[in-house]
C-alpha cells in the first residue's frame, strides 16, 4: 500500500511546536482582559496621536475601557475613548446601546468629558448592519432614542433607572454621534505589530536584525568613560600615559577598534531591543553576561589589560539559555556587553589589587 503523498513539506518548527496562529484567529480565543491589554499596547503605538494611555476597564469605568490623551498634563485634555468587546460574533447593534447609553448619561452628569472619539474594537469586528448604522449618526441616534427603554434605562447603573427625560434627552437629542465608530481588528494588529509587545503576545519569530553602526573616527560623549579605562589598560602595558588613540601602539591601535566596534554592535542589540522586545529585555541579557563574567573580572591579573582580556573573552564561554535577543546575539555583541558594563561603571580594567 502507497502512502498519499502529504501536501506540504513540515517544518521543523512546526513539529516542535505546531503550526502557527494567525494574530486574526488568535486574538478571537483572548480573555477579555487579554483584549483590553493588547488595545492598550496598540493605542500606545500610536504616540503621534497620544502622550497617555490608560486601561480602565472594570466595574465603575463609566463605559471607558482603554482612554488615550493627547496631553497628560491637561485635565482638560483632549481624548478617545477605546470600548473593548470581546464576543464570539461580529458586533450588532444591540451589543453596543448600553455603551452608547453610558456614554450620554456619564457626559451629561460631568462624570466624563465628550471625547473626540469614541470607538469600538473587537477581533470579529463589527457585523454589516452596525456598520452602515455607524456611518450614519443621526440614524444612530433615533435608534438609540428608541431603544433608550428596554436597553439603556435600567443597564447604565445597577439598581438605578435612567430614564430618557428632561435633561439628560435634550442632551442625547444634542449630542454628536459622528464621533463614535469602530477600529477594524486587522487595523489593530498591524499598527500592534510595530509595538515591542507583539512578539510576545502573538510570537512569530524577532525580525531581521540592522547592520550596527560603524564607529566614527571621533570618541562619542556617549563612549567616554570604557573608552577612558581602556586607555588606561594600554597605558599601564606601555608603561606610559595614554591621552587618546595617537598614544596607542599598533598592536594596542588594532586592539582599540576592535573595542569601539564591539560597544557599537551591542548598542545596536540595544535598540533592536527597545524596537521589538517589551522593556527590560536587554537590561537582563546585559545581567545575565555581567553575572557570568564578574568571577573572571574579579580574579588576579597581571595587569589590567590581561583582565580585559580574560573577561572579554569568558563571555564566548557563558550558557546563555533564557534571553529572547539570544537568536539575535552574535559573540561580538557580548564583548560590547563587558564594555557597555564598564562604561556604567560596573566593571573596570585597572585596579589597585593587580
Amino acid at each position: 500500500m502507497t502512502l498519499p503523498r502529504p501536501p506540504f513539506l513540515a517544518d521543523p518548527l512546526e513539529l516542535r511546536s505546531g503550526r502557527a496562529i494567525p494574530p486574526i484567529r488568535l486574538i478571537q480565543i483572548f480573555s477579555p482582559e487579554e483584549w483590553e491589554e493588547l488595545i492598550a499596547e496598540w493605542a500606545w503605538t500610536l504616540k503621534s496621536d497620544y502622550s497617555l494611555v490608560t486601561r480602565c476597564g472594570g466595574a465603575g469605568d463609566m463605559g471607558c475601557d482603554v482612554i488615550a490623551s493627547v496631553d497628560a498634563d491637561r485635565p482638560d485634555a483632549v481624548w478617545d475613548n477605546f470600548q473593548c468587546k470581546h464576543y464570539d460574533h461580529p458586533l450588532v447593534p444591540s451589543d453596543i446601546w448600553v455603551e452608547l447609553g453610558k456614554l450620554c448619561h456619564y457626559t451629561h452628569t460631568g462624570s466624563i468629558s465628550v471625547p473626540r472619539r469614541y470607538r469600538f474594537v473587537a477581533p470579529r469586528g463589527v457585523g454589516t448592519k452596525l456598520n452602515r448604522l455607524l456611518r450614519q449618526p443621526d440614524e444612530l441616534k433615533r435608534q438609540l432614542i428608541e431603544v433608550w427603554p428596554a436597553k439603556c434605562e435600567h443597564g447604565i447603573s445597577d439598581g438605578v433607572a435612567i430614564p430618557l427625560v428632561g435633561a439628560l434627552r435634550a442632551h442625547v437629542e444634542a449630542f454628536d454621534f459622528s464621533i463614535v465608530g469602530h477600529v477594524p481588528p486587522l487595523q489593530v494588529i498591524e499598527q500592534h505589530s510595530r509595538s515591542p509587545h507583539h512578539l510576545v503576545r502573538f510570537g512569530g519569530g524577532l525580525p531581521p536584525r540592522p547592520d550596527a553602526e560603524t564607529p566614527p573616527p571621533a570618541i562619542a560623549d556617549a563612549e567616554s568613560r570604557y573608552v577612558r579605562k581602556l586607555f588606561d589598560a594600554y597605558a599601564e602595558n606601555q608603561g606610559r600615559p595614554v591621552g587618546d588613540v595617537s598614544g596607542l601602539v599598533d598592536r594596542h591601535a588594532a586592539h582599540f577598534r576592535r573595542q569601539r566596534q564591539a560597544f557599537y554592535c551591542a548598542e545596536s542589540l540595544r535598540a533592536f531591543s527597545r524596537d521589538t522586545l517589551p522593556e527590560g529585555a536587554f537590561e537582563r541579557l546585559q545581567n545575565q553576561v555581567y553575572t557570568g563574567v564578574i568571577e573572571t573580572h574579579e580574579a588576579p591579573h597581571p595587569n589590567g589589560l590581561a583582565r580585559l582580556r580574560e573577561t572579554v573573552r569568558h563571555t564566548t564561554t557563558l550558557q546563555l539559555t533564557s534571553s529572547p535577543l539570544l537568536g539575535r546575539t552574535e559573540p561580538i555583541d557580548l564583548h560590547g556587553i563587558c564594555h557597555q558594563l564598564a562604561n556604567e561603571d560596573r566593571m573596570t580594567w585597572v585596579g589597585d589589587d593587580e
